[in-house]
């Protein structure tokens, strides 16, 4: 099973609380913690897409 889409998805999530907890609290660190999580956590789907076709095709020769 490829855990990358849901990894991501939880990365993205915690983004959203940290850039939302950063804003209410006026804390700029927080708020920029928070955007370079959700910015990060979209990368990983597409990793993760790449790696399963690459696992399907080599598993077909």
């Amino acid at each position: 099973m490829n855990r990358d889409p849901l990894d991501a998805s939880i990365e993205q999530a915690k983004g959203k609380v940290r850039e939302a907890t950063g804003k209410a609290m006026s804390d700029d660190d927080l708020h920029t913690e928070g955007r370079i999580d959700q910015v990060s956590g979209k990368a990983p789907p597409e990793y993760g897409d790449a790696k399963e076709r690459a696992k399907d095709n080599l598993d077909r020769l």
